[in-house]
């Protein structure tokens, strides 16, 4: 799943005409990045969803052909945050089987993680549903979260810890973590998965690649200036 329904309002003026995931860098809209490498890695079926102008994202990537997946839309009527989401799309998601586990990736960021590497851990999800509720891809710190958001302890992530990361907004999980949210209701992720931490359900992986929350214009131009320089050089 893509989570696409954000309204984008720290990029505006942006996103005043435009929904987040179709902004462009490096010549290229920020949903097609992720598109392409969940394609590359052997995922074959993605549920992105939608809200503030879905229908420009519906009508821009279509049914998901010329990317090499297929594509279904989860429709909210309102923004139903992170969880909400989620919770929203599970018929989706989960083609009624109560314990598949199912990637999640925020549209707003740019990762070169190979998400081949997350095919394993919904293997062992899938087996072993009674063992952790997510898995979560944690990076570096940046500037303007340096606080960070947990920590990483072995493979299981913690509440406490002397050094803290920051959680990337690609995570694998249960559906059972969301069946105490009510349907088109609006609910965050966070709350949820700090009980399930506390539960030492979470474990996690740290990826030290290139990550950018695409968070501000000003974030989106560094980005398309990465992604063109590139393109120079090769």
């Amino acid at each position: 799943m893509i989570l696409a329904a954000g309204r984008g309002e720290r990029m505006r003026p942006l996103t005043d005409n435009m929904p987040k995931p179709l902004l462009q860098a490096g010549g290229k809209a920020l949903i097609e990045y992720h598109l392409e490498n969940l394609a590359r890695a052997g995922f074959a079926e993605i549920i992105i969803n939608h809200a503030y102008l879905g229908g420009k994202i519906k009508s821009a990537l279509g049914k998901g052909e010329r990317y090499g997946v297929k594509i279904y839309y989860s429709h909210e009527p309102l923004v139903l945050e992170t969880a909400g989401g989620i919770a929203n799309a599970l018929p989706l998601l989960t083609n009624e089987c109560q314990n598949q586990p199912f990637l999640v990736v925020n549209a707003d960021i740019y990762c070169e993680i190979d998400f081949a590497l997350m095919l394993p851990v919904l293997q062992h999800m899938q087996a072993n549903p009674a063992l952790d509720l997510a898995h979560l891809v944690l990076v570096d710190n940046p500037f303007h979260h340096s606080e960070g958001d947990f920590a990483l302890v072995a493979d299981q992530v913690s509440l406490c810890g002397d050094e803290k990361f920051t959680f990337s907004g690609i995570g694998v999980y249960q559906p059972r973590l969301f069946h105490a949210v009510r349907r088109y209701t609006a609910t965050k992720l966070a709350p949820l998965l700090r009980q399930a931490i506390t539960e030492e359900k979470v474990r996690g992986v740290y990826f030290n690649g290139v990550w950018m929350d695409v968070g501000t214009p000003a974030r989106l131009s560094d980005l398309d200036m990465l992604l063109n320089n590139r393109r120079i050089d090769v």
